[in-house]
């Protein structure tokens, strides 16, 4: 899914999260390649949207298993899994954002983040 000259364990990885997005119906997602800026705190982020909070939970869920089931990992750190307008899963250098769909615009990450290179995914519908 996501083009690099050599597959790394990152791009891999990210490629598992997308996957975890569209098991779940994630929409809008978004991967931006933060690797060449100086200032990103990670090499990836990974955007979508959910359009509840029970979607949002799935996603979250789905993400977790399908990375843990083929690369054994569990997240650095997840937060917003309480409230459910942004649920952040930070695998260190791969960083998934799951925003309810109503709360994304308001953040605008591929606004903030415009100088990596962003790929939108195509919806599996």
């Amino acid at each position: 899914m996501i083009e690099t000259k050599n597959k790394t364990k990152k791009a891999s990885l990210a490629d598992l999260i997308v996957e975890g997005m569209q098991e779940k119906k994630a929409q809008s997602i978004t991967v931006i390649d933060l690797r060449k800026l100086k200032e990103a705190v990670a090499d990836y982020f990974i955007i979508c949207s959910a359009n509840s909070d029970t979607q949002a939970d799935s996603i979250h869920d789905s993400i977790d298993e399908i990375v843990f089931a083929n690369q054994k990992l569990h997240p650095w750190r997840t937060e917003g899994d309480k409230h459910k307008e942004w649920i952040i899963v930070d695998y260190g250098d791969v960083v998934a954002h799951i925003f309810r769909k109503d709360k994304r615009p308001f953040y605008n990450l591929e606004e903030l983040w415009g100088d990596g290179i962003i790929t939108k995914i195509e919806n599996l519908d």
